[in-house]
C-alpha cells in the first residue's frame, strides 16, 4: 500500500468528531490534489469529492465517518434475514431491561399512564442515541471504515492523472448515523447521478469473501462487465447478489446505479457475515482484499472501455 494509506491506518482511523473530521479532511487535501469539500445539510455534512461528477464515467465510494464504540458487535448477515431479526431483538434485550427497571421504580410514585409511556419513550431513545451515535469514539475501525477510505486512495493512486480524470472518487460524510452525507450528495448530484454507476466500498478489510450488491439496473447494465473483472482466487471467493434479496445498508442504497462491495465470512450456519465491526476489534485490514479490491476495479474499467469500443 501506499504510503498515505499506510498513514490514514495509523494515524487516522478516528473520525467521528468535528474535530476528528476536519483533521482528516486536512490531511486528505495537502495530499490529494483538487480534493474539494461538499458541505451542506442536515445534520452538517462534509463530503470529500475528488473530480466532476458531472463528467465522471463511474464514481467510486466509501464513507470516512467512523462509529461509536459498542459492546457487542454489529452483526451483519446479508442473505439471512431470520438470524438478523433475531439478533436484532437481542440487542434491544437490555434497552427493555432498563425500562421496564425505570417503569417499576416509577410504579412507588405515580401510576399515570402518560407519565410512564413518555418516560419510558424518551429514556429509550435517550438510551438509543447515547450508544449508538454520541458514544465514544472507536479507536480501532480497520474495517469500518478505513479498509473502504484505503481502497478508494489506492484506485486513485494507481492511476495517471489522466485515467484519473475520468472518474469521480467521493468520501462520504455521516454514513454511520444514518447514510446522511450520501443523501445529501444524491440531492445535489440528481440530476448527473441519474445513469452513472456508482460503486461504494464499505468494509473491504476483514473476510476471504468478496460480496458484490447490484441494483437491478446496475445488474443489466453492467453485471456482464463486473462478473469478467471479479474472479474466484486462492485468496478470495465472490459472491454477486441482488439488492432486492441482500440486506447490506450502506451509502449505494439511495442511487439507481449502485453496487455495494464488501468482504464478509462464510459459515455453514449462518451464511455470509460480518462480526467485530463497531467494537475494539475492529483491528484487522488485509492487504490482499485491498490489492484484490483495486486490481479487479482496474480490470473492470479496462473491461467497460472494450465494450464502449
Amino acid at each position: 500500500m501506499n504510503w498515505i494509506s499506510n498513514k490514514i491506518l495509523e494515524e487516522y482511523q478516528v473520525r467521528k468528531t468535528k474535530k476528528q473530521k476536519t483533521r482528516f479532511i486536512e490531511f486528505i487535501k495537502e495530499n490529494i490534489p483538487h480534493a474539494k469539500v461538499e458541505q451542506g445539510g442536515f445534520p452538517d455534512n462534509r463530503n470529500i469529492v475528488v473530480g466532476d461528477v458531472a463528467k465522471a464515467e463511474v464514481v467510486f465510494t466509501a464513507h470516512y465517518d467512523t462509529c461509536a464504540v459498542l459492546p457487542f458487535p454489529n452483526f451483519i448477515m446479508p442473505k439471512n434475514i431470520l438470524f438478523s431479526v433475531l439478533y436484532s431483538v437481542l440487542i434491544c434485550i437490555p434497552f427493555i431491561v432498563v425500562i421496564m427497571l425505570m417503569n417499576h421504580l416509577l410504579g412507588y410514585i405515580t401510576d399515570d399512564f402518560y407519565i410512564h409511556y413518555f418516560t419510558s419513550l424518551f429514556l429509550f431513545i435517550g438510551l438509543f442515541l447515547l450508544v449508538f451515535i454520541f458514544g465514544i469514539p472507536n479507536k480501532h475501525t480497520a474495517n469500518d471504515n478505513t479498509s473502504g477510505v484505503v481502497a478508494l486512495c489506492e484506485l486513485m493512486f494507481s492511476m495517471s492523472s489522466e485515467e484519473r480524470s475520468r472518474y469521480a472518487f467521493v468520501f462520504f460524510d455521516n454514513e454511520e448515523n444514518g447514510l446522511f452525507g450520501s443523501a445529501y450528495f444524491r440531492k445535489i448530484h440528481k440530476n448527473q447521478m441519474k445513469n452513472k454507476l456508482l460503486i461504494n466500498m464499505d468494509c473491504v478489510g476483514d473476510g476471504d469473501n468478496l460480496l458484490i450488491v447490484e441494483s437491478k439496473p446496475a445488474r443489466g447494465k453492467y453485471g456482464e462487465c463486473l462478473r469478467k473483472a471479479f474472479s474466484d482466487n486462492e485468496n478470495i471467493k465472490v459472491h454477486f447478489e441482488k439488492s432486492s434479496t441482500t440486506y447490506y445498508p450502506s451509502d449505494q442504497a439511495g442511487f439507481p446505479l449502485g453496487v455495494a462491495i464488501a468482504a464478509v465470512k462464510r459459515s455453514r450456519i449462518l451464511g455470509l457475515y460480518m462480526d467485530r465491526i463497531h467494537t475494539k476489534r475492529d483491528t484487522i485490514c488485509e492487504e490482499k482484499n485491498i490489492s484484490y479490491l483495486v486490481e479487479s476495479l482496474r480490470a473492470f474499467l479496462s473491461v467497460l472501455d472494450k465494450y464502449k469500443k
